[in-house]
């Protein structure tokens, strides 16, 4: 499934989804500071918290797998 999702697309949803909204305090930001203070329990939070992660989560996965996992020619 990472084979077929191209890093543009990836970094663009990251970057966009990461940072968004961009002022006061991104919801990604926000969220694990939630996380890390053991407030997030709500499940909106919990959602909101996945949705924002995602993009981030699979492009790491990707360049793992790529670039870690897959041996040097």
């Amino acid at each position: 499934m990472l084979d077929s999702l191209p890093y543009g697309a990836l970094v663009f949803l990251a970057v966009v989804l990461g940072l968004a909204p961009f002022f006061p305090m991104p919801h990604l930001l926000e969220k694990l500071i939630m996380l890390k203070n053991g407030t997030l329990a709500k499940p909106i939070d919990i959602f909101d918290l996945l949705m924002h992660a995602t993009p981030v989560i699979l492009l790491i996965a990707k360049l793992v797998k790529d670039y870690v996992l897959t041996p040097a020619p």
